[in-house]
């Protein structure tokens, strides 16, 4: 289980986080939304480990994860950034396989390459293999970015996304990418916890919440206000409280969840 309990962040004199607390199992889609500001990106950074929060702990199976190996750590969690910066003109291929360096000496360099194809496949990215990353476009680099930390938990005994207490961090990752590259990353969330790897994904459209994920955890000025199965959790009246926006709800013909319009 990976978890936040009493989380809290202080950063330049002011509350980021206060007093957060939050877990998720392997095998759980959780989406974390919020306005702009509300401490998305910082909960994620606690979770990962990057952020060691000034009260309060972030806890991988029991252990604070300031207690364990970097390494070992590597292997159960990856972090695919908000943003990534990199001019280097590295190749996509070897791009991917930087997300392999915590295997170094536990896999074969066959395995690795096997491992970073398939993560560039899963990502509709395979075509860019020999490109070199600063020629890509925004949402090129997303793709190939998350291919990388999805090669960075994928196990190489069996060549696939065998979760076994796994989890992948998402912060926005559906930047840059045009509507059918956003379902389709997330539709790659899906079957990444559908075999047992857990993810959190920060997003900042509801409705792609409200369809994708099994629980979301919403966010305003530094604390959750609700947290539970997306289509009990997000309504009318909470749009109206957190995003101070007026909103409809309308029901989807297809996945029967509720989907949200300005009023």
């Amino acid at each position: 289980m990976l978890q936040a309990v009493g989380v809290s962040v202080v950063a330049g004199g002011t509350r980021i986080l206060r007093d957060v607390s939050i877990g998720m199992r392997p095998g759980d889609l959780l989406g974390v939304i919020g306005p702009n500001g509300a401490g998305k990106s910082t909960l994620l950074h606690a979770l990962s480990g990057a952020r060691r929060p000034d009260t309060g702990e972030a806890l991988l199976d029991g252990r604070p994860l300031r207690r364990w190996r970097p390494g070992d750590l590597a292997r159960r969690r990856a972090v695919l950034a908000q943003t990534s910066v990199l001019t280097f003109p590295f190749r996509v291929l070897d791009l991917v396989l930087l997300g392999r360096s915590a295997f170094a000496g536990r896999a074969s360099r066959t395995d690795d390459l096997r491992i970073a194809e398939a993560a560039l496949r899963e990502t509709d990215a395979l075509h860019l293999i020999e490109r070199t990353y600063p020629t890509l476009s925004g949402g090129e680099r997303q793709r190939v970015q998350l291919a990388r930390v999805l090669a960075q938990i994928w196990l190489p005994d069996d060549g696939g996304h065998r979760g076994q207490g796994r989890y992948l961090l998402l912060d926005e990752p559906t930047n840059n990418l045009d509507i059918a590259h956003q379902h389709a990353i997330m539709a790659i969330a899906r079957r990444v916890c559908d075999v047992g790897v857990g993810v959190v994904a920060v997003l900042h459209d509801p409705n792609l919440a409200v369809a994708s994920c099994d629980r979301v955890c919403v966010m305003n000025a530094g604390e959750i206000v609700a947290e539970g199965p997306p289509a009990t959790v997000i309504t009318e009246d909470l749009f109206a409280e957190v995003f101070g926006i007026r909103v409809a709800a309308l029901l989807h013909p297809i996945h029967g969840r509720p989907y949200f319009v300005p009023a």
